[in-house]
């Protein structure tokens, strides 16, 4: 069930107000889906994530698309959610590589891998982009919306994944989600080599229509085909694409 699509009337409110008295420390069970039974920060992040319904299309595709066995990417892990659906996805003889830069994301990210023994991740503290180095990033208004910018309060690693992977440092990835509030192009740029030679397969979610032409256009020049993952947009219009390699 969508929780998350719940409408404003009285079963609505009411639930919400339910919602709105759990400690924000509280560990919960994720009520629904693959993650059903894990457990969760409450006021980690939105209701949704331990309600089992954030995101529910693209949650959905992750687990009919992610194989066992395979290597996950997670760029702009946040506190965990897509990180650990996609450990469970891959299982022992997978991986999942999780990229947050955010310190509190960062935390909490380990603390849901920790209370959940998960042992397939591997956490790396720092924002992707095009290249190694500092950069300064902006907190935002919200956890989830932390992103690189001039005047951010907060100075971050980045790095770029050609680079990583030509170091030995990470594997070659079989899927990619990326969701790092209007970095994306720049991530794919400093992916460029790996995308060319491996393929993965790209859940793409974009932050404003410059990136979001400039992305499409990449993945196209890459030989990939795109559609919108919410099936009621055009791609055009979109800000959530699924990309594979002809």
């Amino acid at each position: 069930m969508n929780f998350s699509g719940v409408p404003d009337n009285f079963l609505g409110r009411s639930l919400r107000i339910i919602l709105k008295i759990i400690p924000p420390n509280a560990q919960v069970r994720i009520l629904q889906g693959k993650l059903k039974g894990k457990k969760w920060i409450a006021g980690s992040s939105v209701n949704g994530c331990w309600l089992g319904s954030y995101e529910y299309e693209k949650q959905i595709l992750f687990e009919q698309t992610i194989q066992r066995g395979k290597v996950v990417f997670d760029l702009g892990a946040n506190v965990g959610f897509y990180t650990l659906l996609s450990s469970l996805l891959v299982g022992d003889a997978g991986k999942v590589i999780a990229f947050e830069p955010l310190p509190r994301n960062y935390k909490l990210l380990r603390k849901h891998l920790s209370i959940n023994r998960i042992n397939n991740v591997e956490v790396i503290e720092a924002a992707v982009s095009e290249k190694a180095g500092t950069i300064c990033f902006d907190e935002g208004p919200h956890a989830s919306m932390g992103k690189i910018a001039d005047q951010g309060n907060l100075e971050v690693q980045i790095v770029g994944l050609d680079e990583l992977f030509n170091e030995g440092k990470i594997p070659s990835p079989d899927y990619l989600k990326i969701d790092i509030e209007g970095a994306e192009f720049l991530a794919l740029k400093g992916a460029k080599k790996l995308i060319a030679q491996k393929h993965p397969m790209i859940f793409l979610a974009t932050h404003g229509k410059e990136v979001h032409h400039d992305c499409l256009k990449f993945m196209t020049e890459n030989g990939y085909r795109l559609s919108s993952i919410n099936k009621e947009k055009k791609l055009e219009e979109t800000d959530e694409v699924l990309a594979v390699y002809n």
